[in-house]
């Protein structure tokens, strides 16, 4: 286990997982998403608690079948000690007790193994904004308050604007049009077909809006192979137009 003490705005993770290959493409994962950045791996919960203790990572990916103790089980230990990093559970765990418990805890989030880059990607982008509401919350009314205790749901127009590294506000309102100009939903590689980008470049965009509350997302089962992810563009605001919230 090794780090380094987080500066600025960057987001520090301690990823834990038994596997040591898994631990590693859960580390190449997260570092190519920004503001992330690992600072240590953990491979059982006495290392996750130790390596808490002396990285002081702000969020933990906290694996559930480690070798020597259940992960939620580390959690209260943290908690004890006085740490309030997040924790997000990233576990092949599909228990309905596993996931009581990982909310009674207070997880961020519960990713089920296996899962692919975007999926974490998703995620990741998401406790970025919601981490960045909080931190900038100030409580003055009831109000404050239950928008405060809402932020797991609700991202406010402002840090929902502000598209992540290496997207375009040019890309993302055609990406916006095309989604709202559609009949039904679409997937990815049809609003690629559509807007004339990449099917990547499309689901990269149609995933930010669905984090950032723009788009809802459904699945379409097949007979064969994984769900479809489909598409759908969210009613906005009246007067708002396509592209306001990237200018935002």
């Amino acid at each position: 286990m090794t780090g380094t003490s987080g500066t600025g705005d960057t987001i520090d993770v301690l990823v834990v997982d038994d596997d040591f290959m898994v631990a590693r493409v859960h580390r190449a994962f997260v570092e190519r998403v920004e503001p992330f950045r690992v600072v240590g791996v953990a491979h059982t919960g006495e290392q996750a608690a130790h390596a808490v203790d002396t990285l002081h990572p702000d969020l933990v990916l906290l694996d559930l079948y480690l070798p020597d103790l259940f992960g939620l089980d580390v959690i209260p230990r943290l908690r004890t000690a006085g740490h309030d990093c997040d924790v997000m559970v990233i576990s092949a765990a599909r228990e309905a007790h596993a996931v009581r418990g990982a909310a009674r805890h207070g997880v961020v989030d519960y990713l089920l193994k296996p899962f692919d880059f975007e999926e974490l990607r998703v995620r990741l982008e998401r406790y970025a904004v919601q981490r960045g509401r909080l931190l900038a919350t100030v409580v003055r009314s009831q109000a404050d308050v239950d928008r405060l205790l809402a932020g797991a749901t609700a991202v406010p127009a402002s840090a929902a604007g502000t598209l992540p590294k290496g997207m375009s506000v040019e890309t993302a309102e055609l990406i916006e049009r095309t989604l709202r100009a559609a009949e039904g939903s679409l997937s990815a590689a049809e609003c690629a077909a559509l807007s004339g980008v990449s099917r990547v470049s499309a689901r990269r965009y149609l995933e930010h809006f669905h984090t950032v509350g723009r788009a809802d997302v459904s699945l379409r089962y097949g007979s064969t192979g994984r769900p479809e992810r489909r598409y759908r563009a969210r009613e906005r605001p009246a007067g708002q137009r396509p592209g306001d919230e990237a200018r935002a």
